[in-house]
């Protein structure tokens, strides 16, 4: 192909998926103005519903704004060549190819940061601050932003720089090795993300001795759960929204309960909570997820092998010659229809993994304090009681409210 026809390809994927995201963003909006279901009715009153509507049709609108901001802002760069002029404009200044890259990275994500800071803000600050859900102040939001960057700097800059390295010294064969780089990344991510990552945005601090701790404890022993260390994080600092995780491979694991959940939980319903997480980590959920991310981490490097030496493609996007960092952009964008099917198929089974951590939670522990968890989570965050199927086949990683309401109540009844 050449490169005017790699361009209007890569700008028909373009305009392609954002009609897609658009229609089933359109779809989700009208069917959340269905009547709240039977089983629901309890969760809320007229008034309150219709708060929580409100709030999904005001997210949905500011959606529609930035998704056509930004698809906009892409074809017009990609038509009038603005990858490859700032290819061109960093080209005297710097010699070194992988420095060229990095450099222009950088100025890219500076940019784009500087355009998507607006929308940042007036989400934070307008948006969820309307509905009653922002915690966080000017300061905490500034200093975010300089916590984040010099993350990427330093995490970024050191990881690109060995992709980079790897791509121009071993050539077609280089996404073995740049797999077996990322794999690592990943794996020390997942072991020490709790400890090295997340104090640098929050506080975490054990939970204090107390009847929750020993509840936890106990479950915890009682289903055989390696349980190292249970932390409390100030989630509150930036929302009411609420939440919980564990974290850490191999034996000891960590389990991180937000403030604001043990505020609007009882003890059975945080152990519930508990169980579920368990549940996840007793199915191997966690390890398999992480697999997977690798064997679609190979797929996406073998292919992008194909294209990263391509000199067309650069000139698609305004370059004068082969530049690798020209072409990561353009194969991000010719990607998305596999990354959009892989995509699909792994929100698919997560669902089907959150269906078991439920199951392992009611089989181990009781199906009503969790189910009643997940309503006070639904309420508190007012989320979507009625998604449109389609919306939730492309983009749910976990199953809507109703439907796990209705698995462990069938569960429930057969046991």
């Amino acid at each position: 192909m050449n490169p005017n026809e790699w361009l209007y390809l890569i700008l028909g994927i373009v305009l392609i998926d954002y009609a897609i995201d658009q229609t089933l963003d359109f779809l989700n909006l009208k069917h959340s103005k269905s009547a709240v279901p039977d089983k629901l009715k309890d969760l809320y009153n007229e008034e309150e519903y219709a708060r929580s509507q409100e709030y999904q049709k005001a997210k949905s609108k500011f959606g529609f704004i930035t998704s056509a901001f930004s698809t906009v802002l892409t074809v017009a760069v990609l038509s009038l060549g603005g990858f490859g002029w700032l290819d061109e404009f960093l080209r005297p200044y710097i010699s070194d190819p992988i420095l060229l890259s990095l450099a222009f990275f950088g100025v890219l994500f500076v940019l784009s940061d500087l355009v998507n800071t607006p929308f940042s803000y007036y989400a934070t600050f307008v948006l969820e601050e309307r509905f009653g859900f922002n915690k966080t102040t000017l300061k905490t939001f500034i200093t975010d932003k300089l916590k984040g960057y010099l993350l990427t700097v330093i995490v970024g800059g050191v990881l690109g720089y060995a992709l980079l390295w790897i791509v121009h010294q071993l050539g077609e064969f280089f996404w073995l090795y740049a797999l077996g780089l990322v794999s690592v990344f990943m794996l020390i991510m997942n072991l020490f993300y709790t400890s090295w990552i997340l104090p640098l945005f929050n506080k975490l601090k054990p939970l204090e001795d107390g009847e929750l701790k020993e509840k936890i404890m106990s479950y915890a022993k009682g289903v055989n759960f390696p349980l190292d260390n249970i932390f409390v994080i100030d989630g509150s600092k930036r929302s009411t929204k609420a939440n919980a995780f564990f974290s850490g491979l191999g034996r000891k694991k960590k389990i991180v309960l937000y403030d604001t959940l043990i505020e609007k939980q009882s003890d059975e319903e945080l152990v519930a909570v508990l169980a579920h997480e368990v549940g996840h980590f007793k199915k191997k959920h966690i390890v398999l997820s992480l697999v997977l991310s690798i064997v679609q981490m190979a797929i996406t490097f073998y292919v992008l092998s194909l294209f990263v030496f391509s000199e067309n493609l650069s000139v698609a996007l305004g370059g004068s010659e082969m530049a690798v960092h020209l072409n990561f952009i353009a194969f991000g964008l010719l990607y998305t229809p596999i990354s959009r099917v892989t995509g699909l198929l792994m929100n698919a089974l997560s669902r089907k993994n959150e269906f078991e951590a439920d199951a392992y939670a009611v089989q181990t522990y009781a199906a009503q304090p969790l189910m009643e968890a997940l309503k006070k989570l639904s309420v508190s965050s007012l989320s979507n009681l009625t998604p449109h199927p389609a919306y939730v086949f492309a983009h749910y990683s976990h199953p809507p409210l109703l439907a796990r309401l209705n698995a462990m109540e069938s569960l429930a009844k057969e046991s």
